[in-house]
């Protein structure tokens, strides 16, 4: 069964060879890697042809600029394969993600998706002090013994979306005409992508190992936002998320927790960037509070007491 690798490309050459070389050196090898190449300005689409020239599994899409979700979505019209995978060009993957993943779906009758966690990248600007950080649910959640629905993981809503450490059946994204939304820039493509999938699928499993290295934001990287899209912006994908949540009649309330959780999480991390006093952040807390039902936030253990005090009043 081959593997559909999509790799969206803006403007990376610092990263792009380690990134692409991961996938080429993966032990398993019936895979296509689709570069997207989203109009770049710098020496990727070099970097990407030279990589094409001397391996046939690269194909090469160069297109003018439309952002994370559109390039996605190309990779996904062009893909011939019955699993698709989405790596992100600055980052890079251990050489037997595929062959682990494929082999750990084959114990079981039916899978629409293959999750695992991942290792965050930190301060990855100067090798002298670059670490790595644990994903939050490494060891929280057992290799799977049977697949499972995504109620039964709520975890797997809480955190990053990391939509890049999974692999996705193919034919379950076209039944579910399952897309990225296309939004201008990387701009958070992926919340949506997270609820798509993970709500939709009967069969999840998951297998407790790291395969995919994360470069994660720079401490500092986020404060202090120039453009009120830019501090929206967690607020809006919070929204479309719901949005979806509504269209697909989600009423677990494990669910529903889970996303409030990852709302509080962006509606602090907004104040932690911009401020409370940012009347674009208060105005949008106080619209994404009045979305929730209180009566779930009152009895989410993760969410501390300040927090909910600050909801409530």
């Amino acid at each position: 069964s081959r593997v559909s690798v999509i790799v969206p490309i803006y403007n990376v050459e610092r990263f792009l060879s380690q990134c692409l070389s991961s996938i080429a050196n993966q032990t398993y090898k019936n895979l296509e890697i689709i570069c997207i190449n989203d109009g770049s300005t710098d020496r990727s689409l070099e970097i990407v042809d030279e990589f094409a020239a001397k391996d046939s599994r690269f194909v090469v899409i160069d297109k003018q600029n439309e952002g994370y979700g559109a390039g996605c979505n190309q990779g996904i019209d062009a893909a011939s394969g019955e699993w698709i995978s989405i790596v992100e060009p600055d980052d890079w993957i251990e050489p037997t993600m595929y062959e682990d993943m494929l082999a750990f779906a084959g114990n079981f009758a039916e899978v629409d998706i293959v999750k695992t966690p991942w290792t965050d990248i930190t301060d990855w600007d100067a090798p002298a002090y670059q670490g790595i950080r644990r994903c939050p649910f490494k060891g929280k959640i057992h290799t799977s013994k049977k697949a499972f629905k995504i109620g039964e993981n709520t975890v797997l809503l809480k955190h990053h979306p990391s939509i890049w450490s999974a692999i996705y059946r193919k034919e379950f994204l076209l039944d579910k005409k399952i897309r990225f939304m296309e939004i201008p820039g990387a701009g958070w493509a992926d919340n949506p992508f997270l609820i798509e999938t993970l709500c939709q699928a009967e069969n999840i499993v998951y297998l407790d190992r790291e395969y995919y290295n994360y470069r994660c934001d720079l401490p500092g990287s986020t404060l202090n936002h120039v453009s009120e899209a830019a501090i929206s912006r967690p607020f809006d994908r919070w929204d479309d998320m719901l949005s979806i949540l509504n269209r697909l009649h989600v009423t677990d309330t494990r669910i529903l927790a889970a996303h409030y959780v990852r709302g509080f999480n962006y509606a602090y991390g907004a104040m932690a960037d911009d401020g409370w006093d940012n009347v674009i952040v208060k105005r949008r807390t106080k619209l994404m509070f009045q979305a929730m039902d209180p009566d779930i936030v009152s009895h989410i253990p993760e969410i501390s007491p300040n927090r909910k005090e600050l909801f409530f009043s």
